[in-house]
């Protein structure tokens, strides 16, 4: 029987080409990933080693804000320099780096700002001498000039210089906290560190200055300690901990501080591993489909072999036996080709990811045993599961039935039985989601819910698809036979002559258009609610505001108002208000001001009556804490909690600019952070809203590549931005679904070829041409591609209308929004599908003898 299975191979090798490619790709987009995930793991690892190679203990302190007379205010450490060099006269000590740490974002060049919108990413450190007084930093090797040694000068890393277009000798503008600094550009040093290397910048400073501008003079952050070769560093750790102040500071050894950011970077890419995991189940599942269909066709077509091997003494165990043989075999060797085609994957997944700013370091492939066994365990397994049923229909026809006909038609109680179950997935599913659809603000609690309603329905549409396939079959024939007559009648009744494999092979197509439709939808109104959302209420012409989100010096404010061309300049700060238990954001500003550069709907109250002690409150934060216009309530203000008598003065339309809380600037100020301006809104002369007024501006407040001067559509870019880069890379993503899909009409089609070899030949015989054979297997392949690509834009248009409710909590505005034009061409794709798809069938078909088709059994 494993001979029987290996010669079924090799015979039907051609029938079981589209099923291996399927198979394939599933496995392919599998070890691709899991050859990445470790690639990635690894290369970081290996970055965050190396720099760290040269540091035998890290001492590291707690920092907080103080307030002394005589060294002034600032952020604060136990580290200072007579501790470091106590450290340095340990036995074994070869030198200690201080370090400071801050950020320092760069202007390029150009003017433009590097990393503007993620400032973290722009490191900022001492250039700390070995020796602690003049010469190299053994931890950033210099690749030309020298290192920072006055207030005046600093250096950056080769990779950032590149990015900015700056050479040695340059001025370099750079941003702490708000106002333009500048300095000269000394030297161009080199690094490992992995912050730098996945996207973020460097810049360097003598220890002096870093200090004034991160911290209090004197004080580190870190102390970096490098020991000479046979050293115990845990033996030092220990010495060193002893002369350590007894609270916030630690010291811990190099190897163990590499160990917990190998641990913390392999947590970090674990989300991006499993998505590409979910993507990668799903191309297999869509799979499934092809591979069940094919061996149950290929099952039909061996029935007199099979009533063979039975009559000649073979069991019923044995021939499943022998199918399941068949398709490990084909599943081992669609999966190492499918593994090989990983390794390619994920060679080509890094820079594409980072062509987004991901920011991955290099490094070689990591093709361990694990994702070797699993990837082929996947393979085999979806290969061999998918063919188990078809191999237990084969085993429970009688000899004497196969023999009689290759073709048996689907019996009235199997499809009974399978609508009855489709019926019981389905219509939960469908009420399910119903009820997601009537709550008003669905938010977290019911994501279990809808996800389960929306697997039970796309379940159940799948087991019913046999039956929903017969009106929109029927239908899509009419209108065939009425352009192509009977070339167009017989094919819709070839894609009804078995309703089950037409439905598996339109199902493969179906959802990966399910997900692909629902998610734009999804994406498409999401984006229109954050675009909506970001500016509705302002009026304002511009918004001014901190990118490194340090707020905005009251000085600068005033700058802002001076600018010609600018009508109006309102200063907007905020602060923590918990109301009643629920904690918003209170805005603060001028009431009679507020109101030019903002359009609030007020239900009760109005602004203009908002007063000291007083607060106006959206309709959604006054309908969850019982308020209304008139009632005192007692509200805890600031990060320290100051209780409050407030008045509700108004109860306004919540929207996402403006927050769920309105008070007076005199009341909010002294409780925001720094007791700076978050923004500064700006409303522009009639003349001057589109003359360039944003770049006299930013020359107006120095250029401060911290400071953002943007218009209503920048600021609807920067909401929406992130969410339709993350849906173009989902959608890339399912198109190995759609693609897999495409193979499984492919690949029925070529099979129905020649299961129909006598009927064709018969067509032939009787005046049927050439060029209407083609015309009917086109039209069968359309006829079956248009059913998966409705049945697929209708449920996933439902799904995405259901789940909308989901969204209410978190954007009111959120409206289901139908972009038709891409389901248009999301219904041509199908058409295209159909008409490519049948390019190789139709010309097999036409190929055929006529006499010896005629003659075939």
């Amino acid at each position: 029987m494993l001979r029987t299975a290996l010669r079924n191979v090799l015979a039907h090798k051609a029938r079981l080409s589209m099923t291996a490619l399927a198979v394939l790709l599933g496995v392919a987009f599998v070890s691709g990933t899991l050859v990445f995930g470790d690639t990635v793991v690894q290369a970081l690892r290996g970055a965050s080693a190396k720099n760290l190679a040269g540091v035998a203990v890290s001492v590291q302190a707690e920092s907080e804000w103080t307030e002394d007379g005589e060294a002034g205010e600032g952020r604060s450490t136990a580290l200072t320099a007579g501790l470091a060099d106590r450290i340095r006269a340990l036995p074994g000590v070869t030198s200690v780096h201080p370090v400071v740490n801050g950020t320092a974002t760069l202007a390029a060049r150009d003017g433009r700002p590097l990393n503007a919108d993620s400032s973290w990413q722009n490191l900022a450190v001492n250039h700390s001498p070995d020796n602690g007084r003049s010469g190299p930093d053994s931890r950033f090797p210099l690749w030309g000039g020298r290192g920072p040694a006055g207030p005046g000068e600093m250096a950056l890393d080769r990779r950032t210089a590149d990015r900015a277009g700056h050479g040695i000798g340059d001025t370099v503008r750079f941003a702490v906290d708000g106002p333009t600094l500048t300095k000269k550009l000394v030297g161009i040093v080199e690094t490992d560190d992995p912050r730098v290397t996945a996207g973020g910048t460097l810049a360097l400073f003598d220890t002096g200055t870093a200090q004034r501008l991160f911290l209090r003079a004197g004080r580190f952050d870190e102390l970096t300690v490098a020991s000479a070769p046979g050293t115990d560093n845990d033996a030092l750790a220990r010495a060193i901990g002893e002369l350590l102040p007894a609270k916030g500071v630690e010291a811990i050894t190099g190897a163990r501080l590499a160990e917990e950011q190998a641990e913390q970077i392999a947590e970090n890419t674990k989300g991006l591993t499993r998505l590409l995991l979910v993507f990668a189940g799903i191309a297999l599942f869509v799979g499934v489909f092809i591979i069940a269909n094919t061996f149950t066709m290929l099952i039909a077509q061996r029935g007199r072999e099979t009533a063979l091997l039975r009559a000649v003494g073979a069991s019923r165990r044995q021939v499943v036996r022998a199918v399941l043989a068949e398709a490990a075999l084909l599943g081992l060797a669609a999966s190492a080709a499918g593994f090989a085609l990983g390794l390619g994957i994920a060679t080509g997944l890094r820079p594409l990811l980072n062509m987004s700013g991901a920011g991955l370091p290099g490094g070689p492939l990591v093709i361990s045993v694990n994702t070797l066994a699993w990837s082929l365990a996947v393979g085999v397994g979806v290969t061999v599961l998918s063919a188990w049923l078809p191999a237990r229909k084969a085993a429970r026809i009688a000899p004497v039935e196969a023999l009689s006909t290759a073709d048996q038609p689907p019996s009235a109680r199997g499809m009974a039985l399978r609508n009855t179950v489709g019926g019981l997935l389905a219509g939960p599913g469908v009420l399910t989601m119903l009820y997601i659809s009537t709550l008003e603000n669905g938010g977290e609690s019911h994501l279990l819910t809808a996800a389960l309603g929306s697997v039970l329905t796309l379940t159940g549409v799948i087991v019913l698809a046999p039956l929903l396939s017969r009106p929109l079959v029927l239908l899509a024939g009419a209108v065939t036979a009425r352009f192509s007559g009977v070339t167009g009648k017989l094919a819709s009744r070839n894609a009804l002559r078995d309703p089950r494999r037409t439905a598996a092979t339109a199902s493969a197509l179906m959802i990966g258009l399910t997900l692909i439709t629902g998610l734009h939808v999804a994406g498409d109104s999401t984006e229109a609610a954050l675009r909506d959302e970001a500016v509705r209420g302002l009026t304002a012409d511009y918004k001014v505001s901190n990118a490194a989100r340090a707020g905005i010096e009251p000085a600068l404010g005033a700058r802002v108002a001076k600018v010609p061309g600018v009508a109006e300049a309102v200063p907007v700060a905020s602060a923590v208000l918990d109301v009643r238990g629920e904690f918003v954001t209170l805005t603060g500003a001028d009431p009679r001001r507020f109101g030019k550069v903002s359009d609030m709907s007020f239900g009760s109250g109005s602004l203009a009556e908002l007063g000291p002690g007083e607060v106006v409150l959206s309709g959604a934060l006054a309908g969850r804490t019982g308020l209304a216009t008139g009632d005192t309530f007692t509200g805890a203000l600031g990060s320290d909690g100051l209780r409050k008598k407030l008045t509700v003065a108004g109860v306004y339309e919540y929207s996402r600019a403006i927050g769920h809380a309105v008070g007076t600037m005199t009341d909010v100020r002294p409780h925001a952070e720094g007791g700076t301006y978050d923004s500064v809104l700006v409303k522009a002369d009639p003349g001057r809203r589109a003359s360039g007024l944003d770049r006299e501006i930013r020359e107006a407040l120095g250029s401060s590549p911290l400071l953002q001067v943007r218009n209503h559509e920048q600021l609807t870019r920067a909401e929406s931005g992130a969410v339709g880069q993350m849906l173009s890379m989902m959608y890339g993503l399912l198109g190995t679904a759609v693609v897999i899909g495409v193979l499984g009409v492919v690949n029925t089609l070529a099979m129905s070829v020649f299961e129909r070899t006598r009927e064709i030949g018969l067509l032939r015989a009787i005046g049927l041409g050439g060029r209407g054979v083609k015309r009917m297997v086109c039209l069968e392949s359309v006829v079956i591609s248009l059913f998966g690509a409705v049945l697929g834009i209708g449920t996933g248009i439902f799904l995405a209308w259901t789940c909308g409710s989901l969204a209410g909590s978190s954007l009111p505005a959120y409206r289901t929004e139908l972009p038709w034009a891409r389901l248009g061409l999301y219904l041509l794709l199908g058409l295209v599908v159909g008409v490519l798809a049948a390019v190789w069938p139709a010309r097999r078909a036409v190929r055929l003898n006529m006499l010896e088709s005629v003659n075939a059994r």
